[in-house]
C-alpha cells in the first residue's frame, strides 16, 4: 500500500512539474546558437544579461523567471538565454549591447540583431509580461 501511494505522489509531483514551470532558457548555449534557434522559429531573442553577485538577478531567477504564467508566454513567443556578463561571452556580448548595469532584459530581432526593446533592474511577474507584450508589438510594428 505505501509503494502504491508513494509511486502515485511521485507521478503527481512530475506531472505537475512538467505543466507548471517557467522559462526554459537555453542551456550553455552560445550567441550564433541562439540567433540560429530564434531565426529557425521566427522568435525575439529574450536575454537575461545577468551577474552572479546581482541581488536584483537573483531576485528574477528566483520569483519570476518559474512563474507558470510567464514560463507559458516566454516559452511559446522567445528564444530565451541568459549570459553571466562576466563569464565567456558575457563581456564580449556587454560591449555589443551596450550594458551598463544589472540586470538588464534584452529582446532582440536575430535577423538585424537590433534591439527592440530593453529594460533596467528587478520586474515582477505582471510587469515583466507587460514589458514582453510591448517588446513583441513592436517587432509587429517594424
Amino acid at each position: 500500500m505505501h509503494k502504491k501511494l508513494f509511486i502515485t505522489l511521485l507521478l503527481s509531483v512530475f506531472a505537475f512539474g512538467s505543466f507548471a514551470q517557467g522559462i526554459s532558457f537555453e542551456h550553455d548555449a552560445n550567441w550564433a546558437a541562439v540567433v540560429a534557434k530564434a531565426k529557425k522559429e521566427n522568435k525575439l531573442i529574450f536575454m537575461d544579461a545577468y551577474t552572479t553577485w546581482c541581488g536584483p538577478c537573483k531576485l528574477l531567477q528566483a520569483k519570476v523567471f518559474p512563474d507558470p504564467e510567464v514560463g507559458t508566454y516566454f516559452n511559446k513567443t522567445f528564444v530565451s538565454a541568459k549570459f553571466d556578463m562576466e563569464k565567456g561571452e558575457g563581456p564580449t556580448l556587454a560591449r555589443k549591447f551596450g550594458v551598463r548595469a544589472y540586470p538588464t532584459l534584452y529582446f532582440i530581432d536575430p535577423n538585424t540583431q537590433q534591439v527592440v526593446h530593453q529594460v533596467l533592474g528587478y520586474r515582477n511577474p505582471e510587469q515583466l509580461m507587460s514589458v514582453a507584450k510591448t517588446a513583441q508589438a513592436k517587432r509587429t510594428e517594424s
